[in-house]
């Protein structure tokens, strides 16, 4: 399976794996010159505020990559991909009222990835049953493989 493009999900709350996160689609990547594409999806809140806060003037230039790319987890893990040989980009995606799970593996079909990089906490069945797991959907409704790295 020959690899050229990663998505990494970059989320908040993911900063205690965000260096493995990094670490591991930097090594998967590097040997056939794959590239990542960082991913974060936002929901509507969530990116109304980031646009607010960012007092963009002109509406022609947000964008929810150009947020995306100011947002710290994409920012953190940007600047740590920064020191391999690896060719990084950002897209972002609002939600829309569907699940980042789900945005994430439409995203992941979008860019034609070869593989999915996403992290998270360890949770109990019923955990998830109770709040979800985007991890999980992406492992379900993604078309290509996802390597999931679990925070310490």
């Amino acid at each position: 399976m020959s690899l050229e493009t990663i998505v990494l999900a970059a989320e908040s709350g993911d900063e205690d794996v965000a260096d493995r996160l990094a670490a591991t689609a930097a090594d998967i990547a590097d040997p056939s010159n794959a590239k990542i594409v960082l991913a974060h999806v936002f929901d509507d809140e969530e990116y109304e505020n980031a646009r607010n806060r960012l007092n963009f003037t002109d509406d022609s230039e947000v964008t929810p990559s150009v947020i995306a790319e100011r947002k710290a987890a994409v920012r953190d893990l940007g600047e740590t991909l920064a020191t391999s040989d690896v060719e990084v980009t950002t897209s972002g995606r609002l939600s829309n009222g569907a699940s980042q799970g789900r945005r994430l593996a439409e995203l992941a079909d979008e860019v034609d990835a070869d593989m999915v990089v996403l992290g998270g906490r360890g949770r109990s069945p019923a955990g998830k049953a109770l709040f979800g797991s985007t991890a999980q959907e992406v492992m379900l409704e993604s078309s290509c493989p996802v390597t999931f790295v679990r925070a310490a």
